[in-house]
This record gives structure tokens, sequence and C-alpha cells, in this order.
């Protein structure tokens, strides 16, 4: 990224983070989220905001202008040092390259905890509250595996993945279901390493609808027999939907499996878009990150995990209209109830 364009970015993050009336007196945090529109992260920020308020906190936020776009996320967090806030969360674009910065907030004596995408390494904040991504990915594989029975060893699948970069969502849902759906994933930490025939090949969609009509279309090309596609979340899978309707393939003979929960996700499960989604929960995450950053003002304790976990589950459940015996789920009305966005 060039110097005016650093610039820019910084300038774009300061005006979130001084966003909002201040009220004299009141303890600064923030909330950092990949991007804006994202309805995973404004409900993200409403839960965050609505505890804030409960809580008698001024809460600060910024987003990235684009997943992955670290230096933003890197200027709102010196942003918020500079500010005197007493902690934050985020959802790191980066999980690797943002660590520095995390450090150099710690230092200054800020708690970090981090949200949705755990860092690399996972003890580079003071706590992560998380789905188990790892799990919602088997869920959706177990599920595929599932629903095509023994057609499943005969499988062509497509990954829609996230970004180039592999953070830690990325890999964790896309491992995650290939473990589910029964393939050696090799080095379970890494995309693409594995040597399995059933895999067309995978693509990279950042987490959009129009990404993930282009990812869908590339792998169509090469393997016009594909049956099963898994996505990194909801607007890829519409996406990718969208693109076996123009070749006519939207007849229920190819499997779309996700992550998310949001409402229009959950919907199109009912729709039939998509079979299968490992739903998780935004608000959860947000408010209880509050809550731990105030009691850490009050009492100075940092959030404790139990012991032999490395974050706070936060949930993950499938919903699907299609039950498979041995893989638990909901439904869609009751995954409606419990959605977001």
């Amino acid at each position: 990224m060039g110097r005016f364009m650093k610039i820019a970015a910084a300038g774009a993050v300061m005006m979130g983070l001084m966003g909002g009336s201040a009220t004299y007196g009141q303890e600064i945090v923030g909330l950092i989220t990949k991007t804006e529109g994202n309805p995973f992260f404004v409900k993200m920020r409403e839960g965050a905001q609505a505890k804030a308020d409960e809580l008698g906190l001024q809460l600060r936020t910024a987003a990235g202008q684009f997943d992955g776009d670290n230096d933003s996320q890197v200027a709102a967090i010196e942003n918020l040092i500079s500010a005197g806030a007493i902690g934050f969360a985020i959802v790191p674009s980066d999980s690797s390259a943002i660590v520095p910065t995390i450090q150099q907030a710690r230092d200054a004596g800020l708690l970090v905890i981090v949200l949705d995408t755990p860092l690399d390494p996972i003890d580079a904040a003071d706590a992560t509250f998380a789905t188990d991504n790892r799990k919602a990915g088997q869920l959706i594989g177990e599920w595929a595996a599932g629903t095509l029975g023994d057609e499943a060893a005969n499988a062509k699948i497509a990954l829609l993945d996230l970004s180039p970069n592999q953070p830690t969502v990325d890999y964790l849902r896309n491992q995650g279901f290939l473990e589910g759906f029964g393939v050696d994933v090799k080095d379970p930490n890494l995309i693409g390493d594995e040597d399995d025939p059933r895999i067309c090949g995978s693509e990279v969609t950042g987490g959009a609808e129009d990404g993930g009509r282009t990812a869908m279309e590339t792998l169509l090309q090469k393997c016009p027999d594909i049956n099963v596609v898994y996505t990194i979340n909801e607007p890829a899978a519409a996406g990718a939907y969208e693109a076996l309707r123009a070749v006519g393939k939207d007849d229920g003979s190819v499997l779309i499996v996700s992550v998310d929960g949001g409402c229009p996700g959950v919907q199109n499960v009912k729709d039939g878009v998509i079979g299968a989604t490992s739903q998780q929960y935004p608000l959860l995450m947000a408010s209880m990150a509050m809550e731990a950053i105030k009691n850490f003002a009050e009492t100075g304790e940092k959030p404790t995990v139990t012991e032999g976990l490395d974050f706070f589950d936060t949930g993950a459940t499938l919903v699907t209209d299609a039950p498979v015996e041995g893989v638990e789920s909901i439904d869609t009305d009751e995954g409606m109830e419990l959605c977001w966005g």
C-alpha cells in the first residue's frame, strides 16, 4: 500500500474512532472489525454498543476498508492507545501481521480480546472469544458426507476460501470441513497441501457474494462436474449459487455448505440454496468482550478459560432441514429464531 493510501486509511479509521458523542468520565473501549458492511460485523457492533451503553463505557469502532486490510487495523489500534482506551476487541484481518501492534497495546496496559479469528499465535492476545471454527467446518463436512452416503467416495469438491494469506478462520473452517468429509488434510493448519483426487480446487472469495460468484465460475471451468461446494461464509455461498444457476446446476445436484448463521443465510437454507450452515453468535462474542474489558478496568483481572482450552467457545450449531443421522442439528425455524443480520 502506498503512502497516500496509508494516510487515507488512517484518516478513515480516525473518523470511525471519533464517531459518536463522548460522555465526560466514561472509560474508552474499542471494537475493530475486518470490514464495515458484513452483516456479521454489523451485528457484532450492535452487541458491543448495547453492552457498552449498559456498562457506561464509551465505545469507539473502526474497520478495515476490505478483508485483509491490516494497515487500517494497525492505525485503529494506535489511535485507541493514544486516546487512553482501557481495552478493545478486534477481529484481525491478518492473524500474524497484526501481532506486533497487539503487543504494543498490551505493553501500554490495554486489555486485548480477539473475536472470531484467533491470532497466530493465539496467546498473543489476552483472550479470544470465538466460534470453534474447526468444529463449525467439521459439522458441515460430516453433513455433506452423510448426505451423499456411498457417493461421497466419488465427490467432486470445490473449496471457496477467504483470502490468500490464510487467516486462522480460513484454514480452520476449510480444514475442519475436509476432516469432517473424510479427507486426509496433511497439515491441519494449511490450505492446499491435500492430494485427495476428490478436491477440484480452491479459490478465494474475500468473503463476499461477488467473490463467491467469480470463484465458482473459475472452478466450474476447471471441473464442470462439481457436486459439493464448501464456502467460507454465506455471502460467498450466495454468489456460488448464482454461478451454478447460470449454468443450470441449481437443480439440487450440487450441495452447498457454509458457516455463519445470519438470517439471510438461514433463509437460503430454508429455500434450498444452501444445504446446511454452521451458525455462530457474533452478538454474544462482542457483549462478552465488553464485559471482560469492564471487569479488567475495575479489578485488573484478565479472562481465564476452562482448563484444556485456549479460547472461549461461543458455540456453533448446524442448521439444516435435511438432518443426517449422527450429526446433531437444528432446523431452519429454530435457526431463524437464533440468527442475526
